[in-house]
């Protein structure tokens, strides 16, 4: 069960009766009494909770993309002066080992080939 709600009133009751109507509704209160008036069949019920459900996490994935947008606009301004205080060399050596670990993986393959075509034979 939840816990009770309480409001401070410090002599203005229409503010201490705001709070508490603020704080309803962010517990769910007067949803959960509107959806209660009425019998809801299970059926209607599931289906309810499943277009919540699915609500929800369009929402979530909305707020992710706006997120990553954000952050993606905050860091292309730094990434920029990152790239250009590079010394060259770094640059020349991550290209030379790549193209290195190519041909060794190309020719490994290749003696892996001609091994598995002699022992077919």
């Amino acid at each position: 069960m939840t816990s009770p709600l309480e409001v401070e009133v410090n002599g203005d009751i229409e503010r201490a009766f705001k709070n508490l109507k603020k704080k309803m509704a962010f517990e769910g209160i007067f949803k959960e009494l509107k959806r209660r008036r009425y019998y809801e069949k299970p059926s209607v019920e599931k289906k309810r909770k499943r277009e919540e459900a699915e609500r929800r996490r369009l929402k979530k994935l909305r707020r992710m993309a706006a997120q990553q947008s954000r952050m993606r606009k905050s860091n292309k301004g730094s990434g920029q002066r990152n790239y250009q205080s590079r010394p060259q060399g770094q640059n020349s050596n991550t290209t030379s080992t790549t193209s290195s670990n190519s041909s060794t993986s190309s020719s490994s393959n290749s003696s892996t080939s001609s091994n598995s075509s002699s022992s077919q034979s």
